[in-house]
């Protein structure tokens, strides 16, 4: 089991003009990251700007690789770690809070956006000038934020909201967006409900039912949006959970199996075996080896 450190957005200020700032940016050069090279969570945004070199980064269950041209966008509560990073790398990190992130934006005009966003935020591949402009407006804030003021600090807001705005549109040029507005909200509230409720709630009836629409329809609605059906998402969902609770919580399998609703720790090992054709303790020895080891 990794232990897991608490990280805090006014922990992180260099300066003390800077603790009542709600964005930080940091210059972080690889050889200074090797102290990283532990998992933690924050109550923040985190953004990663690799502008020479290579990191090795883990976030939750993926290991992802980032260069020149990538950008890793982390969310509050999202466990991760450096894993490796080149000694010449040169990286950037842009820290703020989580009201900066468009929420009212994205829970209401661009809500077709607002699918899955922590994950394809993940890692994002950028065009040239993409880049250049994701840089043009990390650069502006980073200005700020060594000489704010009241006026600097609003337009520092404005500089990280039209970066992620940007980010937002680069992601969604290589996903679908959906077309029909009663689509988007079906399809996005059923996404809220099943991260709420999937360690209770694993019926396709009951998600149709709270959406007012058949199990036939929902199915057609995550096959259109996702390419997976209602319970293939729901499983989906639920073995990520495993997952995580394997890598990350001192736990045992029955107390795993009694946390995420199985009915005993056979069930939970009937559907690691189904779904990863490995036991529950081989699962965990493979994600060990993976990730820890």
């Amino acid at each position: 089991m990794l232990e897991i450190e608490n990280l805090k957005l006014k922990d992180n200020a260099t300066s003390l003009e800077a603790q009542n700032l709600s964005f930080r940016v940091l210059d972080l050069r690889g050889v200074d990251a090797q102290h990283l090279k532990k998992a933690v969570k924050r109550d923040h945004f985190c953004v990663f700007f690799v502008e020479s070199g290579l990191l090795r980064l883990q976030i939750e269950d993926r290991v992802l690789q980032l260069k020149r041209g990538k950008i890793s966008v982390i969310f509050p509560d999202q466990i991760h770690q450096i894993l490796d990073v080149d000694d010449d790398a040169l990286v950037k990190v842009l820290l703020f809070d989580e009201v900066l992130f468009c929420s009212d934006i994205l829970q209401h005009e661009l809500t077709a956006y607002n699918v899955d966003l922590s994950t394809r935020l993940n890692c994002t591949l950028l065009s040239p000038d993409e880049w250049q402009s994701a840089l043009q407006q990390l650069n502006a804030v980073a200005a700020i934020y060594q000489n704010p003021s009241l006026i600097r600090k609003e337009q520092a807001r404005f500089h990280i909201k039209i970066f992620l705005l940007g980010l937002i549109e680069a992601v969604h040029g290589t996903h679908p967006l959906m077309s029909h507005d009663g689509d988007k909200r079906s399809y996005v509230t059923f996404k809220k409900m099943l991260n709420r409720l999937f360690r209770e709630e694993r019926r396709v009836s009951y998600y149709a039912d709270a959406l007012s629409m058949t199990p036939k329809r929902l199915n057609a609605l995550t096959k259109k949006h996702c390419g997976k059906t209602v319970m293939e998402a729901i499983h989906e969902r639920l073995l990520k959970e495993v997952k995580r609770e394997m890598l990350y919580a001192d736990k045992s399998h029955k107390e795993i199996a009694l946390d995420l609703g199985f009915s005993s720790p056979s069930a939970l090992h009937k559907f690691v075996k189904a779904k990863m054709d490995e036991s529950p303790s081989e699962l965990q020895s493979s994600l060990e080896q993976m990730y820890i080891n």
